[in-house]
C-alpha cells in the first residue's frame, strides 16, 4: 500500500518508544509491512521494527557502524581497520561477508576485539543487504539520505527554539523537508 499523505510525527526526544508509536501509527493506518528499514545504531531499534511489522528485514547503516569501529581504533591503525570493514560490506555474498569478517576478527581481534564481536551481534541486521540487488543495495546499506534531510531540517529550525504551538512547528518541518526534496 503506497502512502500519498507525507506523516510527520514531532517529540521531543528520539527514542525506540517514539518509533514504536509511530510504527503503531502506520499499521492503524492500514501498513501492513515494510520490505525494508534502514537505520542508524538507536538501541532497541530494530527490536521494535520487528515487533510491530515481524516480516520486514532491518538494515543497520554501515557508516554508522564503521564510525563505532573507530571508535576503538587508533589513528594509526583506521585506515587499514576501514579497508578490512570494507571488505565485509562490499562483498558480494553473504558467504564472502563473513569469511571477510573472519578474517577481520583474526587480523584485529588481539589488539580490538570489540569491533567484530559487535558485528557478529547485530549480523542479521547487517546482512540484509545481501538480499538485494546492487544498485538498491547502494540506497540500502546508509541512512546518509536521510541525515542530509535532517541537516536540511536543523538549518530551518537553528535559529528558533521556541514555536507558538506544534503546529507552526510541523509546519516549518514541513518546509525544510520540502526544500530538501528539491535535491
Amino acid at each position: 500500500m503506497a502512502l500519498s499523505s507525507v506523516l510527520l510525527w514531532l517529540n521531543v526526544a528520539e527514542g525506540a518508544t517514539f518509533w514504536l508509536s509511530c510504527l503503531t501509527d502506520l499499521k492503524n493506518r492500514g501498513v501492513t509491512d515494510i520490505f525494508i528499514t534502514c537505520v542508524d545504531g538507536l538501541t532497541g531499534f530494530p527490536e521494535v521494527i520487528q515487533t510491530a511489522l515481524p516480516q520486514a528485514r532491518v538494515q543497520l547503516c554501515i557508516v554508522h557502524l564503521v564510525q563505532a569501529a573507530l571508535k576503538y581504533v587508533t589513528e594509526a591503525d583506521s585506515r587499514a581497520a576501514v579497508r578490512d570493514l570494507r571488505n565485509i560490506y562490499q562483498a558480494a555474498t553473504v558467504l564472502e561477508a563473513e569469511q571477510a569478517l573472519q578474517t577481520f576478527g583474526e587480523r584485529w581481534d588481539a589488539k580490538y576485539p570489540t569491533i567484530s564481536k559487535q558485528w557478529t551481534t547485530k549480523w542479521p541486521h547487517i546482512i540484509s543487504m545481501f538480499d538485494l540487488p546492487p544498485a538498491i543495495r547502494k540506497a540500502t546499506y546508509t541512512t546518509n539520505m536521510i541525515e542530509s534531510v535532517n541537516r536540511v531540517i536543523r538549518k530551518f529550525t537553528r535559529n528558533r527554539k521556541q514555536y507558538p504551538n506544534r503546529e507552526s512547528a510541523l509546519k516549518l518541518i514541513y518546509l525544510a523537508i520540502h526544500e530538501a526534496s528539491k535535491n
